[in-house]
């Protein structure tokens, strides 16, 4: 077992889904509904995330092998599009990989906030949906690291879950200071990780190893 690949699984699943980013989401979100309604909400979210991202997993390199998209180049476009992620999580904006303007209008105006824009969006949404692809295609079909992924993204959803369903109480403990604080953490280590992901598919690149 690779432990080197073991820490960038977690560490990914960790900073992409960010649990405690979505703590301010959570509360706009359902903050017209009773804790009962909210906890429906939250349970449905996560599970509808979990087979978003369960679906991407598996049939996800079927479809880059049906576009001809090889791994080096998916590499280095979704370690760009995770250094942009982390851009925006460094500097406290609102990033337009997870959610738009336009999106955050059409939430507002819905009554059930599971599926859109907690689940996809903002659980699942492109930047998890491409750290699935990469890291389940930079194990190459490996049971062991396949089963580290899938263990990585679970422990990762049912930390986001228990954010979620504690969103109240965490913000009064931590307050907004200190959810910036942990968000600007995450972004760095996800900056790291997009640049080595670059680097990773760089050095994969036949025409760049000459």
């Amino acid at each position: 077992m690779d432990f080197r690949f073991v820490a960038t699984a977690f560490a990914t699943a960790f900073t992409i889904i960010d649990p405690i980013g979505m703590i301010p989401m959570t509360l706009g979100s359902t903050a017209r509904m009773s804790p009962q309604r909210r906890n429906q909400v939250i349970d449905q979210a996560v599970m509808v995330a979990a087979g978003v991202i369960l679906f991407m997993g598996v049939v996800g390199r079927i479809i880059l092998d049906y576009l001809g998209i090889t791994l080096p180049a998916f590499t280095i476009a979704g370690g760009i599009l995770l250094f942009l992620i982390a851009i925006d999580m460094l500097f406290a904006r609102p990033t337009g990989a997870k959610r738009t303007e336009a999106e955050e209008r059409e939430a507002a105006e819905g009554e059930n906030p599971a599926v859109f824009p907690l689940a996809v969006p903002m659980i699942a949404g492109p930047g998890t949906i491409a750290t699935v692809l990469l890291l389940v295609n930079l194990s190459h079909g490996d049971r062991a690291e396949l089963s580290v992924v899938a263990a990585a993204y679970a422990v990762a959803l049912i930390v986001t879950w228990l954010c979620m369903r504690g969103s109240s109480l965490l913000l009064r403990v931590i307050g907004k200071t200190g959810i910036h604080v942990i968000s600007r953490i995450l972004g760095i280590i996800l900056a790291a990780l997009a640049v080595q992901f670059v680097l990773n598919g760089m050095a994969q690149t036949p025409l760049l190893r000459r």
